[in-house]
């Protein structure tokens, strides 16, 4: 696993971490993520979840762990939990700083099944965001089905933001209604300056991307103090 900050802006800090999959010598996520089938999906969801855990429980990590999951490796909220709950029981790690980050590569039919693995996670103590959205197969129905704490913004929507006035409406319009609805925005792919600035003008200030640290590979690094100026 790999470890890239998450930083808020407004505190000047960093709020948490997303755990990355990287192969056993760091090898980039796609290489990993191509050997994932129908056979071994499970598997592979299982084991993701509990070596960021370790990790961070190694690390001696107080913050937010965020963990990428895929809804297709789970047939029962309650019973393919178990693993997670467990792991973070043996290694000290408390489960209110777990946030799985849904991510779907596959257009959705079954928004109940989803809506199911949402609400249950909330009701143990787990927050659930909406990762890449404004890309892929999300759309406006699932932040009133699935009511996740946060969403994540797609890094299509961010790239340039500071030179696209459509781009800048565009998340603009995500964030206030986001806020609205008590969702909290999170804008991922962040590179530039200009597009830190831009987006902490729009008040989107929880923030991640290249401009403050790139993933590390097995590390939990800390943020330098010019990023925030």
């Amino acid at each position: 696993m790999a470890f890239q900050p998450l930083v808020d802006l407004s505190t000047r800090e960093t709020y948490g971490y997303e755990a990355l999959v990287r192969g056993p010598n760091c090898e980039p996520a796609y290489t990993v993520i191509n050997q994932v089938n129908a056979d071994n999906i499970y598997q592979f969801d299982q084991f993701c979840r509990v070596k960021a855990i370790c990790l961070a429980a190694e690390f001696g990590l107080n913050k937010m762990l965020s963990i990428n999951f895929l809804p297709g490796a789970i047939y029962k909220p309650n019973m393919c939990i178990r693993t997670t709950l467990a792991a973070a029981q043996a290694n000290r790690f408390p489960i209110e700083l777990l946030n799985f980050e849904m991510v779907e590569t596959d257009h959705v039919t079954d928004i109940a099944r989803l809506e199911s693995i949402a609400q249950y996670y909330q009701k143990i103590g787990l927050s659930i965001a909406l990762d890449d959205f404004g890309s892929g197969y999300a759309n406006l129905d699932w932040l009133a089905y699935l009511n996740p704490n946060s969403i994540k913004i797609d890094i299509s929507l961010v790239n340039e933001i500071d030179k696209s006035p459509k781009r800048k409406l565009i998340v603009k319009q995500l964030q206030q209604m986001t806020s609205s609805l008590g969702i909290e925005a999170v804008a991922e792919g962040v590179e530039t300056k200009a597009e830190r600035d831009v987006l902490a003008e729009i008040g989107i200030t929880r923030q991640q991307g290249f401009f403050f640290a790139r993933p590390q590979f097995e590390q939990f690094i800390t943020v330098p103090d010019a990023c925030y100026r």
